[in-house]
């Protein structure tokens, strides 16, 4: 039995199995992260737009 465990302890089979759901976890996490900025920075990017050429009259420039 003891030697059962020290077989198992050394065994490294699965180990590269781990690290990668390990890193493709923290590569998932990073891109809802990444995301979440990215769609809140559009949907304000969108609503100034909106409002922007909310104010706009066909025909006119805007002065900066």
């Amino acid at each position: 039995m003891i030697k059962f465990f020290k077989n198992f302890s050394k065994d490294e089979s699965g180990a590269v199995t781990v690290d990668w759901v390990v890193l493709t976890a923290a590569v998932v996490g990073l891109a809802v992260a990444a995301y979440g900025s990215i769609q809140s920075g559009a949907s304000d990017l969108t609503t100034r737009t909106n409002t922007f050429m909310d104010t706009q009259t066909p025909g006119t420039f805007a002065t900066p």
